[in-house]
């Protein structure tokens, strides 16, 4: 019996979106990139003409309301998650949503309610590093006690020098969340996700040396943190926007036995070239490139889990976790002074 196809919207075709729907329609087995909603005439034009794309919509609740799609991929701004994830989820579809799920904690748990009303349902949040095969390798060694038990983490993201003009630009008019919640989120999850514990209590600084003009637009060019996990592990984040040497994501997990380190040097390739320059080892100079088979892992293991109705393991409460203690290191940023995480809820919105 041949395996049946599980019928794709996806909504937001920016450049993750664009990523991901071009996966969906040419890469990965047993789906189809059914239809695809965006305010942008443009971007709708692109999924039908270089895609093949059948349906295209200007409103998300309409491609909803088709009753020939299975499940919608969220690719949209950060702030309509929340909404979109409901008005799926309502509308009897599977839902995968880009990180983070959303900015407000108490709207989270509103749709951390919805969700848990469809357990018929497939959720599943786009934490790509967890698809990524040197992350899975290094929490295989973890899990194994391969390096005992973890005393701290530290963990870089910061982006490539070459997208700093276009993010000025966004910057000025449009709000990312922060940088913490923009960047870090990622390195927060992975953190949870090693050490299987939450996040006590956190302490950031930042500042904006290349481009002071982030100071007016309240945004952070670089920024650091130190946190404390609630079994006392530590951890230290660096998050950034100015890497001049390409695209920086690189993990150190230190235990009483060992350590590793995941990209220690963001190499592109397994390839050194020695010239004139001297001995060059090319890194990855963007996102797309470096987590590009995290991404296929990612997506293939969402069709799955509704083909075979088996849980991926990434939940709303690992959204919820990782924006409470992003937001808890803005707060931390803003006060100059020690945030506990668990307080953040009092505090959203203050």
């Amino acid at each position: 019996m041949a395996q049946r196809t599980v019928k794709i919207g996806i909504v937001g075709l920016g450049r993750l979106g664009k990523i991901h729907a071009t996966n969906l329609a040419t890469k990965i087995p047993h789906a189809k990139l059914q239809a695809a909603t965006s305010v942008v005439p443009a971007e709708l034009a692109w999924a039908r003409d270089n895609l093949g794309v059948e349906e295209t919509y200007e409103d998300f609740d309409d491609m909803v309301q088709n009753a020939d799609i299975d499940a919608v991929f969220i690719v949209s701004p950060s702030g309509f998650h929340l909404p979109q994830i409901e008005s799926a989820m309502n509308g009897g579809k599977h839902v995968f949503s880009e990180k983070p799920i959303g900015l407000d904690l108490d709207a989270i748990k509103h749709t951390q309610a919805v969700i848990d009303q469809h357990p018929d349902l497939k959720f599943q949040l786009g934490f790509m590093r967890r698809f990524d095969d040197s992350y899975v390798y290094a929490k295989q060694l973890v899990d194994e006690g391969k390096i005992g038990d973890i005393t701290l983490i530290r963990s870089y993201s910061i982006d490539p020098a070459s997208g700093m003009e276009s993010f000025v630009k966004f910057a000025t008019s449009a709000n990312s969340g922060g940088l913490f919640l923009d960047m870090s989120i990622h390195d927060i999850d992975v953190i949870r996700w090693f050490t299987g514990k939450e996040i006590d209590k956190v302490w950031a600084i930042g500042l904006n040396r290349a481009y002071p003009v982030l100071d007016q637009a309240g945004e952070l060019e670089t920024g650091a943190a130190l946190m404390q996990l609630e079994d006392k592990t530590m951890a230290i984040l660096v998050a950034g926007r100015n890497a001049a040497h390409g695209y920086h994501v690189e993990t150190e997990i230190i235990g009483t036995k060992g350590m590793l380190r995941v990209a220690q040097v963001p190499e592109k390739n397994l390839v050194t070239v020695m010239n004139e320059e001297g001995i060059i080892r090319p890194t990855s100079q963007n996102f797309p490139e470096r987590f590009a088979q995290a991404f296929l892992s990612e997506e293939q293991a969402f069709v799955d889990s509704i083909l075979k109705d088996t849980s991926v393991g990434i939940t709303a409460e690992d959204g919820l976790q990782g924006t409470k203690a992003a937001l808890a290191l803005q707060q931390a940023f803003e006060k100059e002074d020690i945030v506990k995480v668990a307080d953040v809820d009092k505090k959203v919105g203050a």
